[in-house]
């Protein structure tokens, strides 16, 4: 319960404070390259990391939206600080998400982002554990925003790593 209670205060505090670390993190946001960086490098790191929701927060526009497809194409979609809550619940693992391949289409001020991604407990360490993220960002006040996300998990029966990565 006590864990909870940060997180939510993390939240509100977060919100509150809108946009006062720009400073802090305005070098995640000048390009595509860079919030796609910063979007693995949040969610990864050693159990003895603290977790980087401000980081996470400040990268992602203030609607944005994350989308999980299960085995059978069932969406679950959620707001970003739903992400946090399990998080803060539990204690830090070891986890790494590498990014394997990204293929990026921009026109204006719109990007979207396909991008093969791998969790592993080491970052030197591969695993079969590999998904596909569909990331859509949009570039205002100089900066870009990550809008949304979807993922899905590669399976015995779907192959949508394999084919990304063999895709030319």
């Amino acid at each position: 319960m006590k864990k909870l209670l940060i997180i939510f205060t993390l939240i509100i505090y977060s919100s509150i404070s809108g946009q006062a670390v720009p400073e802090k993190y305005a070098k995640d946001v000048q390009s595509i390259d860079a919030i796609m960086n910063a979007y693995y490098d949040v969610i990864s790191g050693s159990s003895d990391d603290p977790w980087q929701f401000e980081r996470d927060k400040y990268i992602h526009s203030p609607n944005a939206r994350i989308t999980r497809l299960d085995d059978h194409g069932k969406a679950r979609t959620h707001v970003l600080e739903a992400e946090y809550i399990p998080m803060a619940l539990a204690p830090r693992e070891n986890f790494y998400e590498i990014e394997l391949k990204r293929k990026t289409n921009q026109f204006g001020r719109m990007a979207q982002v396909w991008s093969a991604f791998e969790i592993r407990t080491s970052p030197n360490k591969a695993s079969d554990v590999k998904g596909l993220n569909s990331i859509q960002l949009h570039f205002e006040n100089n900066r870009w925003y990550i809008d949304s996300w979807t993922a899905e998990m590669e399976t015995s029966s779907n192959g949508l790593v394999t084919d990304f990565l063999n895709e030319k």
